[in-house]
């Protein structure tokens, strides 16, 4: 560590040269007098005093007045108020300052009110207030002091109040001067174990949620703290900052320690399962372990199992002795769970009474073992924007192939049903952070996400504006009501009533107003409140209070969320409640909406009047907010989804409505933020929809197939409003049977029916006409008219039979087939038979069989017949062996064989043809794909009539100079690897190629056998052949020269521009070197040398810096782009009239590596000004220079004051750019400094050694002395010339001139000033 941010040696005296002022005889040092008390005056505490705290010094304020004590209000409370309290009860100075009556409410006269003091005041009576016992407040506003004379201070910054015992309760630390509580977002036992640690408490047992500890009313100071669990005190932590959270009190977290006394079984297994995370639950009992009872045992129990075990989410709660019974004892109790707890004994137990039967059959778990999955930003668990937690780390799943199959892993996981919906386009906003999945692609039967195919964690080609959603079906199960407004005139105006404890009651009217009402009709999703008032009950004594003093901002999610005195504690005995009107109550104010064009009123197009005409809504940003506002206007239910594209056909008419931005509160859709009736730029084709819940569509997740041989064939009926109904086969076709038989996962469609095969089925007509294109992955995606309309034409019923059910004899092409090839006419033979797959034996397999294999298929003629599993080992049963055709059967049924099942063979002697229908022998075709033009890129292979990638395992430039000659691209400059130029897709064809450089085409190389491999898209070969690149493609225009200005390129005879996304100093390079303009200064975006015109030609490019064109990069492809001109890319090359070292500088200093930061702008230096500039800021411009690490970042023109333009202000640098021109800063020349506060930084290769080590020495105490430092192992002292109060506090920037004191040496031990040695 180093010594403190103020101590640094001065770069005109070095280390131990002092100017000739301070001799040996003045070198006396220098005695810094710490003063700790406010003063020696003793102020009479009569009159005031601190009441139920722990002493005399900490405690609730209470004042005398008129012989009578009094609460002070804590409207404008803080420390220095709380220093006068302190100073005048002679208790020391102030610790913490409360409000909202933390040590108890008082009783009688509230005396003071907007108490003002300044600090100094002798006493409280001293400071600006309102005129005794004026106030608008109650007692739950009573201010509070804790002084540092009291038991208090021994505490520490970190407490658990509210526990048995000090250590166990709620978490509270404190901040600046205040007491606040910890939010338990994100809290786990690793940050239990840290509190405790801190607090010698042992051990952390649980770590509670939910004010498990009751809640706390300072400010939440914590939010999102996550431990390792080794750090030293919570403070060490991640955490958001202090005071910046989205929570309230119900979510302060709390603590168990192990010297709580607390008595609980911490330890738990499951035993007998088939890995760690499932299996019978035990816990640790009397020295042994114990299996747990399953009476009363279900999901929410196993949910807290498993999280307490790390093994994500509960997926079942088997009872009866599920995974064995266990020989050992039964744990003598049950226990009952609500599923919310941290772990098993946070859970109510009920022990065993002597009456009670005790079961012997044990509970078990199968959790999810997977990364976990959340649904958020919709206030369902079961909807929302789907986020991972993977790595210690939360992130979004890119809607790349999001499809419900997806949807519906995630919505088992979560244990909320089926999936309904599968938005994409960021639909539920935006995420931040990590995009961890990418082109997910699950079978739909997963048990968790992380279980199905995709790219690697973190791969990905989006951004968050792709981040992928699920609707669940168990969202459209509505949340029990917690408030609602009662006898007005409509839902959206009346008496606020809140549930608590299974009773509704009213809120009294103390404090009650606008702000108030906001938070309630924002919750009711009621629009804006019109009115706030109170209003008497007649029938006051039956009605329960719950609420009284309610105090809201205005923008809190919810009335519980905002202050209040404690529920239930008030009578209201003035009768008067709370009344709220919100703008939902104004029906003729708000614009009519409707839904057109869907199967029916809660479902299609959406379309809202205005001036006597319905128009439409184009479907820019529109997303679930906006379409949550239309279900409710319409009272349709909750959303199911908001196409866009105009999914249920395009409208007429005038588009009203463009860019609506709902917070999905209002009560209509006119109330969102509009960009103004009929102001867009869109056409019909982008008219937004919606489905609501109360449309009934998502009843068609539920089918079945009725009547057949079995589940996967007959009459197709749909669950809808608790009965069974049939489909009219209007349109019924192979198409909408395809979806059926997805849907119910019964393989590929046979037959699609009206007949009446499979009987007449229930008098209801549910679905009267269906129409899908067949490649939805459910009926609910395909258009539909519902629920009884009775149109039907053909009086048929819709029936289907999927190839599962088809028991299909040889001779059909279904029961034959071709497996592990690289398409359907080569690979491993399977037959069907008795509803399975199986293989055939090898045993006199020849070309003759071959040639029926490929006949049966339409596969035209056999090319080989193979043995010994050469398309890879088969599983399951070995259907034939034996088989001896003549070649000339039309099918494989025709030949002779084995009985059924009958042989002596294994798989590895698995039969295998090859058909011409393949394209096995066909020749092979090669293209660059993902580079700029046709001779770079990503390679691929034209094989078995499909394009394929080549895996770079050994992959070289021997290899590319194959690809270049046989594409005519002169030669290889390069052959990257690791997916350089994009992830391809669909088959890998080769692997291992391993080339001499010599062959003309790459299928002369040696290689693996074609599409055997062990790789993935991710490791894709790469080539950058020579091709036509000249640097006549490009240039920089509107610079000062040629070699500085916006980036524009080539491409189809136009010029274009470069868009900025993801441009760096790598892109730079290859543009000055491609120009001849020498090395890269910097690389600019945003348009800094003017916005271009026409094309934007590239976005996204990636280069690595070693190419020699532009072209050479990765990068989108021509023309497209998600970009505007504001976006233009630039570039500053060393060929310009800039002129070295740079355009940056360190001047005053001993040596180019130190001193006052200068920066050249429009051909004249100038200073930067220090406001902001701290240590990230210096490292760019130590980068830049080449002169190491920064060590200080002085300010105040410590290096001596500028002459010319101060050209920066406001400096904001990451410490990562290569350029001080690439940080935030005011425009340059914009500022409100003078020279005075130039900035200044000092690098690690200057001349200028840094001490780390102070102390104070010769005084009464180590907070009073002579200052010493240490250098070259030697204290010395500092001399005082130039010293005040400012270097004693240690103001950032002081300057040191050391002087050895008498040559004395003493060990190099370092002292560190202690924070609290000089508060200030």
């Amino acid at each position: 560590m180093g010594m403190p941010s103020g101590l640094h040696p001065s770069p005109r005296y070095p280390w131990g040269r002092n100017q000739p002022t301070c001799s040996g005889a003045k070198s006396v040092g220098i005695l810094l007098l710490m003063v700790c008390l406010w003063g020696t005056a003793s102020p009479d505490p009569e009159g005031l005093r601190l009441v139920d705290g722990p002493g005399r010094c900490a405690g609730r304020v209470e004042v005398l007045h008129n012989g009578t004590w009094g609460t002070v209000c804590d409207d404008n409370w803080s420390v220095h108020e709380g220093q006068v309290v302190c100073r005048q009860l002679g208790c020391g100075t102030v610790l913490s300052v409360s409000k909202g009556a933390r040590h108890g409410e008082g009783m009688g006269q509230i005396w003071l009110d907007d108490v003002n003091c300044t600090g100094t005041e002798a006493a409280l009576s001293e400071c600006q207030s309102r005129p005794w016992g004026q106030h608008n407040c109650h007692h739950v506003e009573d201010a509070s002091v804790e002084c540092s004379d009291s038991r208090t201070s021994e505490l520490g910054t970190l407490q658990l109040l509210n526990g048995p015992n000090r250590c166990a309760g709620r978490v509270e630390v404190l901040h600046d001067h205040m007491w606040g509580t910890v939010c338990d977002d994100g809290w786990d036992l690793m940050d239990a174990t840290v509190v405790c640690r801190q607090l010698g408490c042992g051990t952390a047992l649980m770590a509670t949620k939910g004010a498990h500890y009751g809640r706390g009313q300072d400010p939440i100071w914590l939010d999102e703290v996550n431990c390792t669990g080794t750090e030293a005190t919570i403070f060490d932590c991640k955490a958001r900052a202090w005071g910046v959270n989205n929570c309230y009190h119900g979510e302060d977290a709390g603590v168990v320690c192990s010297a709580s006394g607390v008595s609980i079984s911490a330890e738990l297994r499951l035993a007998n399962g088939t890995t760690r995370c499932n299996g019978r639950v035990e816990v640790f009992h009397n020295a042994t372990w114990a299996a747990l009872c399953d009476d009363g045992w279900g999901l929410a129990e196993a949910q807290v199992v498993c999280r307490q075990l790390g093994c994500g989410t509960a997926l079942l709660a088997p009872g009866g002795s599920h995974f064995g019974q266990g020989s050992g004892q039964m744990w003598p109790g049950s226990v009952n769970c609500t599923g919310a707890e941290t772990a098993l004994f946070a859970c109510k137990m009920r022990p065993w009474s002597n009456s009670t039967h005790h079961p012997r059959t044990s509970a078990g778990v199968v959790c999810a073992e997977g990364d976990q999955v959340r649904l958020v930003n919709y206030g369902s668990r079961c909807a929302g924007r789907v986020e991972i937690f993977h790595n210690k780390q939360w992130g979004t799943v890119c809607d790349d192939n999001w499809d419900l199959l997806d949807a519906n892993v995630v919505c088992r996981q979560l244990g909320c049903g089926r999936a309904l919906s599968a938005p994409g386009w960021a639909q539920f906003g935006q995420g931040t952070g990590v995009i961890w999945l990418d082109e997910t692609n699950c079978t739909g039967f997963e048990y968790a996400l992380s279980t199905c195919w995709a790219r690697q964690w973190g791969i990905n080609n989006c951004y968050h504006g792709e981040d992928a959603g699920v609707v669940c079906s168990d969202a459209l199960i509505p949340e029990p009501a917690r408030l609602r407004l009662v006898n007005g005139f409509h839902r959206c105006a009346g008496r606020v009533e809140v549930f608590q404890d299974e009773e509704w009651g009213a809120v009294c009217d103390h404090g009650w107003d606008k702000k108030d009402a906001e938070v309630v009709c924002r919750q009711l999703g009621c629009g804006t409140a019109l009115s706030a008032s109170g209003e008497i009950h007649l029938g006051a004594g039956s009605l329960h209070t719950w609420l009284d003093n309610v105090s809201c901002e205005g923008t809190e999610q919810s009335l519980m969320k905002c202050r209040a005195s404690p529920l239930g504690k008030s009578s209201c005995s003035h009768g008067k409640y709370a009344n709220v009107v919100c703008s939902g109550s104004a029906v003729s104010s708000l614009a009519p909406v409707r839904l057109v064009d869907g199967p029916g009123r809660c479902a299609g197009r959406v379309e809202v009047f205005h001036n006597d005409q319905w128009g439409t809504v184009c479907d820019d940003s529109w997303e679930f907010p906006d379409a949550e506002v239309v279900c409710r206007q319409l009272d349709c239910g909750v959303v199911i989804s908001a196409p866009r594209r105009a999914y249920f056909g395009q409208g007429q008419g005038p588009i009203w409505l463009d860019d609506v931005n709902c917070t999905g509160t209002e009560a209509a859709l006119s109330e969102c933020k509009l960009k103004g009736w009929a102001v867009h730029s869109c056409d019909h084709d982008e008219d937004a929809s919606v489905v609501c819940s109360g449309s009934g569509i998502s009843d068609l997740g539920e089918l079945r197939l009725a009547n057949g041989s079995d589940k996967c064939s007959g009459r197709l009926e749909v669950f809808h409003d608790q009965r069974w109904g049939t489909v009219c086969a209007d349109g019924w076709d192979l198409a909408e049977a395809h979806v059926v038989c997805r849907q119910l996962g019964c393989g590929a469609a046979r037959s699609a029916t009206d007949s009446p095969q499979f009987g007449k089925g229930p008098d209801l007509l549910w679905v009267d006409a269906v129409q899908c294109t067949g490649t939805e992955r459910a009926l609910f995606e395909c258009k539909v008219k519902l629920w009884g309309a009775q149109n039907c034409k053909s009086r048929g019923y819709a029936s289907v039979v999927c190839s599962v059910a088809v028991d299909a004899d040889l001779g059909s092409p279904e029961a034959l087939r071709l497996v592990n090839g690289p398409n359907r006419c080569s690979g491993r033979v399977e037959v069907f038979h008795s509803w399975q797959w199986g293989t055939i034996c090898d045993d006199g397999w020849d070309l003759n069989d071959a040639k029926v294999v490929c006949r049966q298929l339409g596969c035209g003629t056999a090319v080989s017949a193979q043995g010994l599993s050469s398309f890879g080992q088969g599983s399951g049963p070995i259907w034939l062996e034996g088989v001896r055709c003549l070649g000339t059967e039309a099918t494989l049924a025709e030949c002779p064989f084995k009985p059924w099942g009958l042989h002596t063979c294994s798989h590895m002697e698995d039969a295998s043809v090859v058909c011409s229908g393949s394209g096995i022998s066909t020749t092979t075709t090669l293209r660059l794909v993902g580079g700029l033009n046709k001779c770079i890129g990503r390679v691929e292979m034209f094989y078995n009539n499909e394009w394929g990638t080549v895996c770079d395992d050994s992959w070289d430039m021997s290899d590319a100079m194959v690809v270049c000659r046989q594409l005519g691209c002169g030669t290889a400059l390069s052959a990257p690897g690791s997916a350089r130029f994009g992830w391809g897709s669909g088959r890998i064809w080769l692997d291992e190629v391993n080339c001499t450089g010599e062959e003309n085409d790459i299928s002369q190389c040696k290689a693996k056998t074609w599409g055997v491999h062990n790789c993935h898209h991710g490791e894709d070969a790469g080539v950058v052949c020579s091709g036509n690149s000249s640097s006549a493609e490009l240039r920089l225009v509107n610079g000062p020269s040629r070699c500085t200005g916006r980036v524009e390129v080539l491409h189809d005879g136009l010029w274009g521009t470069v868009c900025d996304d993801g441009w760096d100093l790598n892109d730079g390079k290859v543009v000055c070197r491609q120009l001849g303009c020498g090395v890269v200064l910097s690389a600019p975006g945003r348009a800094r040398f003017g916005q271009g015109t026409g094309h934007i030609w590239l976005d996204d490019v990636n280069c690595v810096g070693t190419e020699n064109t532009l072209s050479h990069c990765r990068a989108s492809p021509w023309g497209r782009n998600n970009c505007n001109h504001r976006e233009d890319a630039s570039v500053v090359c060393s060929g310009t009239d800039i002129p070295e070292p740079g355009p940056v500088r360190l001047v005053g200093g001993p040596d180019r590596c130190a001193g006052r930061v200068e920066v050249l702008h429009e051909e004249q230096w100038g200073s930067v000004c220090h406001d902001d500039w701290d240590i990230k800021d210096a490292q760019v411009v130590c980068k830049q220079l080449g002169c190491g690490d920064a060590v200080l970042a002085p300010i105040g023109a410590k290096f001596g004051r500028g002459f010319d333009t101060i050209w920066l202000d406001d400096v904001n640098c990451t410490g990562l750019e290569a350029d001080l021109s690439e940080c935030q800063a005011r425009p340059w020349g914009d500022h409100n400094c003078y020279h005075g506060e130039d900035a200044s930084a000092i690098c690690s290769e200057s001349g200028i050694t840094i001490s780390t080590s102070v102390r104070l020495v010769d005084g009464p105490n180590r907070c009073t002395g002579r200052v010493e430092v240490l250098h070259n192992d030697v204290w010395g002292t500092v001399c005082d010339d130039g010293w005040d109060l400012r270097e004693a506090k240690e103001q950032k920037g002081l300057s040191l001139n050391v002087k050895p004191s008498h040559g004395e040496r003493t060990p190099a031990t370092t002292w560190k000033m202690p924070a609290w040695c000089a508060q200030r």
